[in-house]
């Protein structure tokens, strides 16, 4: 019977201790949007005031999405909730409650009921260091 050194066995268990979170994340997100998946930059929009509430008009031409995706850049930005307006008169508020840094995006958010046809995106959203002199900006991705 071979027994294992001390050692190899507290080496044993840290590594498997380390993979538990990453295993626990995957039930609780969705997938990362695979490389081979098109991605669209469908509107962006700017945090004019301290707080600021904009639509980005998507329009039929884009087509349809399966999911979306906010990216901001020069200034972080507060979301509060933003609200998606599809193209057969439906819409659903989503309450993000998020602080986006600069140059981050949030993770892709896939829409009920299959590819959907977005008329609009509207955001309702502050800036996260109002004594920042950028303006900060947030474009909107969707994937086909």
């Amino acid at each position: 019977m071979k027994f294992l050194k001390p050692m190899s066995v507290l080496f044993s268990l840290v590594v498997a201790a380390a993979a538990l979170p990453s295993v626990a994340n995957a039930q609780y997100y969705a997938p990362r949007q695979p490389a081979t998946t098109p991605v669209l930059l469908l509107g962006t929009a700017h945090v004019d005031g301290l707080t600021d509430h904009d639509d980005i008009k998507v329009g039929r031409y884009a087509g349809r999405f399966h999911s979306v995706l906010l990216k901001v850049q020069y200034a972080p930005i507060q979301f509060d909730h933003v609200v998606i307006h599809y193209g057969d008169g439906q819409a659903e508020t989503l309450p993000v409650r998020t602080y986006i840094g600069v140059g981050r995006s949030s993770r892709w958010i896939v829409l009920p009921g299959g590819d959907r046809m977005i008329k609009s995106l509207e955001l309702w959203y502050a800036r996260a260091e109002p004594g920042n002199p950028m303006k900060p900006e947030v474009e909107l991705y969707g994937a086909l």
